[in-house]
């Protein structure tokens, strides 16, 4: 009888604890708590991060954050060395979390271990710190994998299957951009689909609209077959769109890539730029700010498996970032392929 309330007890002590861990709860931070962050992305003045600004401002006020959140960023000129300056800067003045949209590769690395050894959290949004150095994890705003996919369909697509193409990144230290075009090319090489696909080149105009505009021109007379202009940067794929146009050259080449609606639409109705993507840039902010503020209160450690709530999005699970060996990260998702029909509603 003992053996068999002993094995009942077990059972029940088990089926306890199973429950209570089917039944566990993401995280939920404590709101109206000082929090002092900093969200530094890799330079001022363009859309994406503005809107991005919106999303961390907005996550900051439903917590009702007491401490400050500084919005600030270097130019495109000095972003890299900027990026590394700002970031020293927070952590002499011992913010709580640094969230950072990486421009300088891993030369940040050192500065960025620097502040996580004195206290001040670096979290990485929109573009991550390649090898992870002291990078507490990386909000991805989409699997990059996923992103190299849908440029080369795009691409096969607008190609018609054939052809040549070319992309006009940003800068060549944009870990986020390196990715995805490093993706790209793993598609292409292994899957037979896009085996008359031919790409001929890769070009940066460093996020600048003239200089990428001019890079956009010097492909077309580079390469008098191309069919496609890759830009997986918003500054660039308007840059390109918009010179395409101005030389009457949108019915031979085609650009597609990463854009924002309310900046491509004119583009994509006029056939200039039929399919393009992006994901909202306000979440990925908002998402950002929620997840850092709940790391600098210690409602999670930024360990793999750890999950939170992010307010209006829902719950996220810190996880093993399968890009990038021993990093971790949040993924957000989903993006949006956008064309003619529904360009315009997304743009309003």
């Amino acid at each position: 009888m003992m053996m068999k309330l002993t094995g009942l007890a077990l059972a029940a002590g088990l089926s306890a604890l199973m429950g209570s861990t089917a039944m566990a709860e993401p995280v939920t931070a404590a709101p109206g708590q000082a929090v002092n962050a900093v969200l530094l992305p890799k330079f001022l003045g363009i859309l994406p991060f503005d809107q991005a600004n919106r999303g961390a401002q907005e996550a900051a006020k439903e917590l009702g954050s007491t401490g400050t959140l500084e919005f600030i960023g270097p130019t495109p000129e000095n972003s890299a060395a900027g990026q590394i300056e700002m970031l020293t800067t927070a952590t002499t003045q011992k913010q709580n979390v640094v969230m950072l949209s990486n421009n300088a590769g891993d030369q940040i690395a050192p500065a960025a271990e620097a502040a996580a050894a004195a206290g001040t959290k670096v979290v990485t949004w929109d573009s991550p710190i390649p090898n992870g150095a002291g990078e507490s994890f990386f909000v991805a705003q989409v699997d990059f994998g996923s992103i190299g996919t849908v440029m080369a369909d795009m691409a096969f697509d607008l190609a018609g299957g054939a052809g040549e193409f070319a992309v006009l990144s940003a800068s060549p230290d944009a870990s986020n951009q390196n990715a995805w075009i490093d993706a790209m090319k793993k598609v292409l090489a292994e899957d037979a689909k896009y085996k008359d696909l031919k790409l001929v080149d890769v070009v940066y105009g460093n996020d600048q609209s003239e200089e990428s505009y001019n890079k956009a021109l010097g492909l077309v007379d580079k390469y008098p077959d191309l069919k496609v202009i890759m830009a997986p940067t918003t500054v660039g794929i308007v840059a390109a769109a918009k010179a395409m146009q101005d030389e009457g050259l949108c019915e031979k080449v085609k650009v597609s890539g990463l854009g924002l609606p309310a900046e491509m639409v004119s583009y994509s109705l006029n056939g200039c730029a039929p399919q393009f993507a992006l994901w909202s840039f306000v979440d990925l902010g908002y998402l950002t700010y929620q997840a850092s503020y709940a790391l600098a209160t210690g409602a999670i450690k930024g360990e793999v498996g750890e999950e939170f709530t992010a307010g209006r999005m829902g719950a996220f699970k810190i996880e093993e970032d399968p890009g990038r060996p021993g990093a971790k990260r949040v993924l957000m998702g989903p993006f949006t392929v956008y064309t003619k029909d529904n360009v315009e509603a997304a743009a309003n």
